[in-house]
């Protein structure tokens, strides 16, 4: 009787576990149109790639080797989020191609929250700092207003040179001395020393015993050799992420100090989502916290190629496929801004009264554009001369496509499809 008992428990389990599966299918139908090739679906159940960094701020492999391991590992859709730069992004989606990968474009901006306290007449009598990280994921076609944002990130990698130097001068008083060319050489060409870098060049200098001394002894936070830079404001940061299509989502809130403040602060501020999974599953407390403040809920392994044995490596780190669906459904209406407002840029570029014009902060866009897009020459039936497009990314989605269509057309474009490493990508271009 029992075992009749457990036959059919297991049978209605079977079927509510079924039918669960089937309204999810559905749910990713209504998200991704009718027609949308097998790779964008890839993204529901092979995102496992979320936090990762590379050689272009602190991590240990390039951008190129990031994705081979990310790959080896199984991951077949990776964000690539250093620390106040993207300039390992055009790498990696070079590199993913090889793979049939696809690549977020994404980044991990420093930001700060100032706590004032007040006395009598509202005079501020004391200010505390506290640092935190804001990621910011993008879609194919990376972030619109790129101009303004690479601005705002070269002031705070410009702040990053100067509190490198503070701290090399802290420890220099600490009777720990270290060189400033070595810093500058742990960090790698071109790029904006952060604190993995000095405590490198610590442990280099024989004063540590290792890297995490480094941290423990000296560079934590409020240590004896900390030091801030020109960290931007957690509200400024939110919006413009917002403002240029991204998704914001506040990294590992369990290493602030006081988070209730800082997470009450950011969800007013209209932060999307924040962490919440690691390698040891979904956090106790900042779980439930995130559906309470109705967040996107999200996890990454933070990866940095360090080769520590209890470091998370790419891929070990897994994300319930509803928690991807309620992220796809906050990005989708904002990366499709982010292509709309990319087109517009580009049509003001290619126009002849930009192009006879000296706006420079138009022309700039091409260069710093960070997204799987390009702009090259292309040939036409029945044109002479080659015809300035710009190829946009194959991983559109038929909705996104649908909008480029009407958005190309409302400015005077016209659209075409090109190839590229073998799959085929939508164009636009103007007589």
């Amino acid at each position: 009787m029992s075992k009749t008992i457990d036959s059919e428990a297991e049978v209605d389990l079977e079927k509510s576990n079924r039918d669960k599966y089937m309204n999810f299918q559905k749910n990713l139908r209504i998200l991704t149109p009718k027609g949308t090739n097998l790779k964008t679906r890839q993204f529901m159940t092979k995102w496992h790639g979320r936090n990762d960094h590379s050689t272009c701020s602190d991590g240990h492999l390039s951008p190129e080797l990031v994705v081979a391991r990310a790959y080896r590992n199984g991951v077949r859709v990776l964000a690539l989020t250093d620390h106040d730069t993207m300039a390992g992004v055009p790498d990696a989606l070079r590199a993913a191609r090889k793979y049939g990968m696809r690549v977020i474009p994404g980044i991990e901006i420093s930001a700060k929250y100032v706590q004032r306290q007040t006395g009598r007449g509202g005079v501020v009598t004391a200010a505390r700092e506290e640092p935190i990280h804001i990621l910011a994921y993008y879609g194919c076609c990376g972030p619109s207003n790129c101009v303004e944002l690479e601005d705002k990130l070269i002031e705070v990698r410009e702040g990053r040179y100067g509190r490198a130097k503070e701290m090399v001068r802290k420890l220099k008083l600490l009777h720990k001395p270290i060189k400033w060319e070595d810093v500058l050489r742990v960090a790698g060409d071109g790029v904006a020393p952060g604190r993995p870098h000095v405590a490198r060049a610590l442990y280099e200098a024989g004063h540590v015993d290792s890297v995490g001394q480094a941290f423990t002894k000296y560079l934590h936070d409020d240590g004896p050799a900390y030091a801030t830079g020109a960290e931007l404001p957690a509200a400024e940061v939110v919006k413009l992420i917002k403002e240029t299509g991204g998704v914001s989502v506040l990294a590992h809130p369990w290493t602030l100090k006081d988070p209730m403040t800082v997470i009450e602060h950011l969800v007013d501020a209209g932060i999307n989502g924040m962490e919440v999974y690691r390698s040891d599953g979904r956090h106790a407390v900042f779980g439930p916290l995130g559906e309470v403040c109705k967040l996107l809920r999200i996890g990454g392994s933070d990866f940095h190629g360090k080769g520590d044995p209890d470091e998370t490596d790419l891929g070990g780190i897994d994300l319930p496929s509803m928690a991807v669906h309620e992220f796809l459904k906050v990005a989708q209406p904002l990366w499709s801004s982010a292509v709309e407002q990319i087109l517009q840029d580009f049509a003001q570029v290619v126009s002849e009264r930009v192009e006879n014009d000296t706006n420079q902060s138009n022309k700039r866009s091409f260069d710093v554009w960070k997204g799987d897009i390009s702009v090259s020459g292309i040939s036409l039936p029945g044109e002479v001369d080659h015809v300035r497009c710009l190829r946009l990314s194959p991983w559109l989605s038929e909705a996104e496509k649908e909008l480029v269509e009407m958005v190309a057309s409302r400015l005077g474009m016209k659209t075409t499809t090109t190839e590229v490493d073998g799959q085929l990508a939508l164009a636009v271009y103007k007589h």
